[in-house]
Formats: structure tokens, sequence, C-alpha cells
């Protein structure tokens, strides 16, 4: 059964949440913590307030349940958020977000009504930044590196806002580890995590600024195309541990392999056998979670039939073995 809640509703659930126990987590007086409601899952939200216009959150979530969350227009400051793990999906309005290799930075304006979507089962793990427009705009003020164009892209006002999905960069991934990991306390802790949050929207907006034409440009997909590729995704969903060939997986939905190798990293930010290999990884945590399986059977369970490019696999992806993934140990961030 799917939980739809409007925006109201998700909120409210969230305020009657109670506070959750975080192991070895000591919060400093600029932090709130919240927990996540128990008909959605468990987990929590660490937030703060680093300074006038800049707020951090770090959000581990883990869905019982599916869930739609329906998000009316409203008005969006400057944000970026890495995904570190677990997987977003979205209507019509944005791509489906993978946590481990895509992250989305927006600029202000106005944001269109949207569905953001979780799948039982999941766990997502973000860090999520938001910055008042007039801040970040103030350190333009008589710039000349940065065109005026580039900069009117950032700030839409009562325009529909700009967003962009950067590949997640060695870099960046490792700036948000170490936040998430942050060894200090008190100011030096919130002095830190500023430092931290601006070395990241340098490295977003050089990214785009030099790269707008691929951002901007993206080859458009004809309306029947786009179903094809969607059913795809949805034939290799649903058939992890023996997937078709990239050949015959085109001529199940009617389109060439390189319709698909196209397709894919337009709509999905991946390749084909990126989104595979993550489908089969995430339902392997999930199997592994919980706990009635060997780390054998789940690796056949996923269409791994090698024991060792599995666990390679895992590790790459969650910074923990399989074996240890189903003794109970979290996912490594850092």
């Amino acid at each position: 059964m799917t939980l739809i809640l409007s925006i109201s509703d998700f909120d409210e659930l969230y305020q009657q949440a109670p506070k959750p126990q975080v192991e070895n987590l000591v919060l400093d007086g600029f932090e709130m913590l919240e927990g996540v409601p128990e008909i959605i899952g468990r987990g929590y939200n660490r937030i703060m307030n680093l300074s006038p216009g800049v707020w951090l959150g770090f959000y581990d979530w883990e869905f019982h349940q599916d869930l739609i969350v329906k998000m009316p227009a409203h008005n969006h400051p400057i944000q970026f958020m890495i995904f570190l793990s677990g997987v977003t999906y979205f209507d019509d309005v944005h791509p489906r977000v993978m946590g481990g290799t895509h992250s989305y930075f927006s600029g202000s304006g106005i944001s269109p009504a949207c569905s953001g979507k979780h799948r039982a089962g999941d766990r997502l793990t973000i860090v999520d930044v938001d910055i008042e427009p007039l801040l970040l705009e103030s350190f333009f003020l008589e710039d000349g590196h940065y065109s005026h164009e580039f900069q009117k892209q950032l700030y839409k006002e009562q325009d529909w806002k700009l967003s962009f999905y950067p590949t997640l960069t060695p870099a960046m991934r490792s700036l948000a580890q170490q936040m998430w990991n942050v060894p200090y306390r008190g100011a030096v802790k919130r002095m830190y995590l500023q430092a931290k949050v601006f070395e990241l929207v340098a490295i977003y907006l050089d990214l785009i600024s030099a790269d707008q034409q691929s951002i901007y440009d993206v080859p458009k997909l004809k309306p029947e195309t786009i179903t094809r590729i969607h059913h795809a995704k949805e034939i290799l969903t649903t058939q992890l541990e023996h997937p078709p060939s990239l050949l015959e997986l085109a001529r199940q939905v009617g389109v060439s392999v390189s319709t698909l190798h196209r397709g894919f990293p337009i709509l999905f930010n991946t390749t084909v056998l990126g989104y595979l290999t993550q489908q089969r990884l995430q339902k392997a945590e999930m199997l592994l979670r919980q706990g009635d399986r060997k780390v054998a059977e789940v690796a056949n369970l996923v269409g791994y039939g090698h024991l060792g490019r599995f666990a390679a696999a895992f590790k790459r992806q969650y910074g923990i073995t399989p074996s240890q993934c189903l003794a109970g140990k979290k996912v490594v961030f850092g």
C-alpha cells in the first residue's frame, strides 16, 4: 500500500514524531534533531543554521512503506543536495536521482508542483544546503568572471527556477562525507561546516558555468521514445536476477540499442548497466538487512553469480562488506 501525503500532512507528521536516539551523536547549540514519523519509517533529520541565510541538513531515512509526497508550487532558495545513498523518484519535473552517483543544484525562483516518491525498504541519506539568494548574490557584486547571463540563471525571482543534476564527483562526495563526520565541536565545528558549504558552492558554480551548453542543450527525445525507455527500465527492475541482453531489451521495447544508450543518461542520469547495478545493490542491501538469508543467497537473488564481484561492488557502493551489512553494521559515509 502506498501512503500519499500533501506537504502539509507530511510536515504535521514530522511535528508529532518522537525524538530519535542516535548512537554517538552529540549536538551543539545551533543544531536541531528531528525524528522520522513511525508511519513513514525510521531515521532522523539533523538541521543547523550555520549563519544568517545558510542552513545545513543531514537526512538519514529508511522507509517502511511506499510513500508519495505531493508538493505545490512554492518559492525556492538556492539549494544543493548530495545523495550519498538511496533513490528519489519524481514525476516529469525532475529526473530520478540516485545516491552515490548524482547530486542536485537549484537556482532560486518558483519551484513547480511535483511529487517525490520513495519505495519501502529504501534507505535515503542526503546532505542538503539551502542559501538565501541575496546572500549568494552579494558575492557576485562587481564580479567580472561570471557573466551576467550566467548569474541570471541562479536568480529567477518570480519566474520558474532552473535545476541542474551534476554527476557526483569524488571531490564533492569527499566534502559531503567530511561534513557528515565533522571532527570538531562548538564554534570551531560551525566555522568548519561553513567553509565546507562554500567550498561545495564554488565547485558547483564552476562546474555549471563551464558546462552550460551540455546542461542546457540536452538532446530531446520523442514522447513515444521516452515511454519505451521507461518500459525498458521497468523490465530491468523486475528481472534483476536474469536481465535481458541489451539487444533483447531494445527489441522488447521497440527501440535501437543506440537509443537505449542515449536515452538512459538523459532520463535517468545513468547508463543501462549503471541502472541495473544500482538496483541490484539496493535490493541486496534490503535483503541483507532482513537478516534471514546468507550472503551467497542474496548475491544469487540479485543476479551475481560470482560472490567476489558482488562483495566488491557492494563495498564500493556502501562502504561496508555484505557480511558486515548482514551483521547489522551501518553504511559508511566517511
